[in-house]
């Protein structure tokens, strides 16, 4: 078959079943837009390369399929690498593809010139520069085997000009084959028996579940798993939504702000067996004071992770998916529960002492409140994503995850405007449930414009904006630990969202008290364009539970 190479890209993503490309033109990708013309598939069209990175990435997680994005050269790839590197930290498979100069100028300081491979080598899982149309097949084809095998992370093809529209002989039947690429997610039954023989004998048994759980689709095999040893299960916040957390073993979220209730107990477990985590400094904290009383069983399907934060006492190289229902086998026939009964009445008593704590009257109009009384209006199914800040932790510690890849989030990198643009790919991936961002005033001005995005486009999401005229994260750490001394954190009541919202055509909507808050959502879920809920919050109002940093979860700090 002779195809340009534009033509051989639109029928190598058709093989692939790409649906949606998220993404902006310009001159040195426009033969492949062209082509795009003539295909199914669907473009949405950002306002800025970041959001389409962060648009394919919310796709890619709410649906765990690859999600596609794409950009001109130049400046256009430069404002994908954001993007990019959230991916990769957070083990997102993302494709993109760039548009470079032709072959001859690569090197030149051509207009619009720039090496994107070696930009982004150290945040991609695989990158390509496609020197011949010819190649265009196989290397998708690669493209999207890498990133969605092994631990998942994000791929960029960068495409020059000239192989774009030169024509050549095509074929779309070639096997994958990458040197030295091999995916095996199957554990090492020795390694699997080393675990079983400290978890048979253990009486304070904690899992600790990280993303790897949520990416090998693993919850059923871990509800079980946790249910035979009558566990706690704590999370990274990665792992959040991994295993529901209204659960009678679920602890929520471990680390820097953790539940007080899931530190606690894991720094009293005999054994911890974290399954799909790599030990990240915001779920350890002080990671040499991290479980000192346990002996560690470490699985992920990425053997650089096993020792490389924390020694361990027992490793499994393998997929969750796997590795969970190996060693329940061997469990089932070894272990008694009443061995962990002392322990079931511990964290029965902890997570009590603690509720009393926080028994307040929820009448007022705070970020704890908001996010429960979000939970009882919004459908089980429903998809939460979140910006970056004192948001994304009240929606970590308020907001009750119930479902798999219902609980989006930027962890790793932690980058501000994440959340919007997500929850618009998200809502691309699961258009037949509603999608919110939970927001703070600083985060989403930073992707603002993706509202004319899902306005033009009919994606309709909703934006919950606590809005505390502050960059909130930061004020709460110069209050704590730098005496008050506010340094340019106060954002003023600019802009006013309502109005902004209305200016794209959108819908937008400022509360005052709980109770238009549950009306002013309960609307946003019925109607079909995008609403923002502009909702008002203290600038002094503080995310607690917090282990200050270089401390250890012992030295958590409450309310």
């Amino acid at each position: 078959m002779s195809l340009s190479g534009a033509k051989c890209l639109m029928e190598a993503l058709m093989h692939q079943k790409v649906s949606t490309i998220f993404g902006l033109p310009g001159g040195q990708i426009m033969p492949i837009y062209d082509s795009l013309i003539d295909s199914d598939i669907r473009h949405v069209l950002v306002r800025h390369e970041q959001s389409a990175a962060h648009m394919a990435d919310g796709y890619a997680r709410a649906s765990g399929r690859p999600g596609v994005c794409m950009a001109t050269s130049g400046p256009g790839a430069t404002n994908l690498v954001t993007g990019i590197a959230n991916a990769y930290m957070d083990s997102s498979p993302v494709v993109a593809f760039t548009g470079q100069v032709s072959r001859p100028q690569i090197g030149t300081d051509a207009f619009q010139e720039a090496d994107i491979i070696g930009i982004t080598t150290p945040i991609t899982k695989y990158n390509f520069q496609v020197r011949h149309a010819k190649d265009i097949p196989g290397t998708v084809k690669a493209a999207f085997y890498v990133a969605s095998t092994g631990r998942p992370g994000p791929v960029l093809v960068d495409i020059p000009k000239d192989v774009q529209t030169e024509t050549a002989e095509v074929a779309f039947s070639d096997p994958v084959q990458i040197r030295g690429y091999r995916v095996n997610g199957d554990p090492n039954p020795a390694d699997v028996g080393k675990a079983v023989e400290l978890l048979s004998n253990s009486e304070r048994p904690f899992i600790l579940a990280g993303g790897g759980v949520r990416i090998s689709n693993a919850y059923e095999e871990l509800r079980m798993l946790a249910e035979l040893l009558s566990a706690p299960v704590g999370t990274s916040l990665m792992g959040k939504g991994c295993f529901p957390e209204d659960h009678p073993l679920s602890l929520g979220t471990v680390g820097m702000h953790g539940r007080t209730e899931a530190n606690k107990s894991i720094l009293e477990a005999d054994v911890l067996f974290a399954v799909g985590i790599r030990f990240s400094d915001r779920t350890t904290s002080k990671v040499d004071e991290f479980c000192p009383k346990a002996k560690i069983i470490h699985a992920d399907i990425d053997s650089s992770e096993i020792e490389k934060n924390k020694q361990v006492d027992v490793s499994i190289v393998g997929d969750a998916a796997k590795v969970l229902p190996a060693i329940r086998t061997q469990l089932v026939h070894r272990f008694r529960k009443d061995r962990t009964s002392q322990w079931h009445a511990r964290i029965q008593q902890l997570k009590e002492a603690i509720r009393s704590q926080n028994n307040h009257d929820e009448n007022g109009l705070r970020p704890p409140f908001i996010l429960k009384k979000m939970r009882k209006i919004l459908p089980t199914n429903g998809i939460v994503t979140t910006e970056v800040g004192q948001n994304q932790m009240w929606a970590a510690l308020h907001f009750t995850a119930l479902g798999p890849r219902t609980f989006i989030t930027s962890g790793g990198l932690g980058t501000m405007g994440f959340g919007f643009p997500a929850a618009i790919g998200a809502k691309v991936a699961r258009p037949e449930v509603p999608v919110v961002d939970i927001a703070g005033d600083g985060s989403f001005m930073m992707t603002e414009n993706s509202l004319a995005t899902s306005v033009s486009e009919q994606i309709p999401v909703i934006v919950v904006i606590l809005n505390n005229r502050m960059l909130g994260m930061v004020a709460q750490w110069q209050r704590h630990f730098f005496n008050r001394r506010y340094s340019a954190v106060k954002l003023g009541n600019v802009p006013d969202f309502p109005k902004l919202a209305q200016a794209y055509g959108a819908e937008g909507l400022r509360v005052e008290s709980l109770e238009e808050f549950s009306s002013s959502f309960e609307d946003a879920l019925r109607s079909d364009v995008t609403t923002i809920i502009d909702v008002p919050i203290s600038p002094e109002e503080d995310v607690f539970p917090m282990v200050p940093p270089g401390n250890g979860l012992g030295q958590i700090l409450e309310l």
